[in-house]
């Protein structure tokens, strides 16, 4: 008999994401390049002009910096919080998966606020570590009820509490007040808060301060905020105990050299992003007015994307597809009359809607 992995990586499933799928495309004869994709919930106005010039010239004939000093020291200036405070990583799941692999234990439990991204459950799985889940209703609008969340964790006492904020998909964004009842809930227990969307609110709060708490830790993706998907680039902010512990767990050389170059230099761009961050609520309020003519549900949405109830998520996409457009099914999520769309450029809407259009009058 062959050496067998332990038993929850061998029932370990991938998790779906949005995105394109090279293989899909081929087998269908579709040219990636010919494809709008609105699956993903990156800025499509960013990387500022020029970047790709300025990364060109990353070191990368040496190995990268483990620590991503420079990169840390302007995420510091940025956001005002010590470099002590600040980790950086190949991408927030990259970060996910290291906290459950330095925190989390096969006799505990972690607390899941569903629909949500899946990696987390994915990170629980890898480590062995058993999930509760809370899942929000459709007649909410998929908003989370506090006080049921709270009583779930003074009932089972889980060792960490898993919170997307805004959350994807559904884009409903949490008040402090929220975050702060369920931290006076946890006793022990560890808050992972992912901010991977938070850049893109219009209305938010500074949750950083928490860092002075020695059991939250805070993700924000610069993938997300600046388009930088090829790349994979975010961070963590904590206390700086948490980012001791955490530090020696990460691979050596774990951001690459062209990320590291690309997230010091769009760092200086913060006009670039907020005229950027202006177009993208533009979009998103030309989407949502257009589909709601064309007689769809929208779900209220806090971040810029949004769900919008399609029928069978699964057709929708495909037909979508054969336009040369990308949409998120959200079966994955365990809604599979939903669509999710992220905002691209008003040309790139205007064909989006068009298509939809032509899908609606074909019946």
């Amino acid at each position: 008999m062959s050496l067998q992995p332990k038993r929850g990586i061998a029932r370990l499933q991938a998790c779906t994401h949005g995105g394109i799928n090279h293989a899909e495309l081929k087998a269908l004869g579709i040219d990636p390049e010919t494809i709008m994709d609105f699956s993903v919930c990156t800025n499509p106005f960013m990387p500022p002009p020029g970047i790709k010039e300025i990364i060109n010239n990353a070191p990368i004939e040496q190995y990268p910096d483990s620590g991503a000093t420079e990169l840390t020291q302007r995420l510091s200036e940025s956001l005002s919080v010590p470099a002590e405070n600040i980790l950086v990583g190949s991408g927030t799941t990259e970060l996910i998966r290291l906290i459950a692999i330095a925190y989390f234990r096969n006799s505990g439990h972690v607390l899941l606020l569903e629909p949500t991204y899946g990696e987390y459950e994915v990170a629980c799985q890898i480590v062995g570590t058993q999930t509760i889940k809370y899942r929000a209703k459709e007649e909410d609008n998929f908003t989370p009820k506090i006080n049921d969340v709270v009583g779930l964790i003074r009932r089972h006492l889980p060792q960490a509490v898993f919170i997307c904020n805004p959350n994807n998909p559904t884009g409903k964004y949490l008040s402090q007040a929220d975050i702060e009842a369920i931290l006076d809930a946890m006793d022990e227990s560890l808050l992972i808060l992912d901010e991977a969307y938070v850049t893109f609110m219009e209305k938010g709060w500074n949750s950083l301060g928490l860092r002075k708490r020695n059991n939250v830790v805070v993700l924000r993706s610069m993938t997300k905020d600046y388009g930088l998907p090829g790349l994979r680039l975010g961070y963590a902010v904590a206390h700086r105990d948490i980012i001791k512990y955490l530090r020696p767990a990460l691979p050596p050389w774990n951001v690459n050299a062209v990320a590291q170059k690309a997230g010091t230099t769009v760092l200086m761009q913060k006009a670039y992003l907020r005229q950027s961050l202006k177009k993208i609520q533009e979009c998103k309020r030309y989407l949502t007015g257009e589909l709601t003519r064309l007689g769809f549900r929208i779900l209220p949405s806090d971040a810029h994307y949004f769900l919008v109830k399609a029928g069978n998520a699964t057709e929708c996409r495909h037909s979508l597809l054969k336009h040369g457009i990308l949409v998120r099914d959200c079966t994955s999520f365990g809604l599979p009359e939903y669509i999710r769309i992220a905002p691209r450029t008003m040309p790139e809407c205007k064909k989006l809607i068009t298509a939809i259009s032509k899908i609606a009058n074909s019946g």
